[in-house]
């Protein structure tokens, strides 16, 4: 079995920096009232991106495959946080927003389908904890 090893370093406070094995550091941080500089992402932020960026990732593989005709896309990301320590996430919600004159809708849905149930290694991993639902829309190029 492959591992992935990490590495986090103190700045000051609670801001850190950190890598994985791909050697691109990143840098973490939390509000001034708790000890940081509220000057870079929040760790649990982060897992929302992650979240999306595999999906993403997935999902515009499978189109570009298809050869579906996309000229833009984003993901819009809502997640609920439960009011008792250890605040965490119960829900997210992601909304697939594809951007053309010309995007075939069965394809979006079976790409989406394909990384949600397939692909995607974080919402495989985060569902286990929480529900993660789905939606998307079409829209016109502007």
């Amino acid at each position: 079995m492959a591992a992935t090893k990490a590495y986090l370093k103190q700045l000051k406070g609670i801001t850190f920096v950190g890598k994985t094995d791909s050697n691109h550091w990143i840098t973490v941080d939390g509000p001034e009232e708790f000890g940081g500089s509220n000057a870079a992402i929040k760790p649990k932020e982060l897992l929302l991106l992650g979240l999306a960026g595999c999906t993403a990732s997935d999902v515009i593989s499978i189109l570009q495959k298809k050869r579906a005709k996309i000229d833009d896309f984003e993901i819009n990301i809502t997640a609920e946080v439960t009011e008792e320590h250890p605040k965490v996430y119960s829900k997210i919600d992601l909304e697939y927003v594809f951007y053309g004159d010309d995007v075939d809708s069965k394809a979006v849905e079976r790409s989406i389908e394909l990384s949600m149930t397939k692909y995607c290694g974080v919402s495989a991993m985060l569902e286990k904890a929480m529900e993660i639902n789905h939606t998307y829309r079409i829209e016109k190029t502007k």
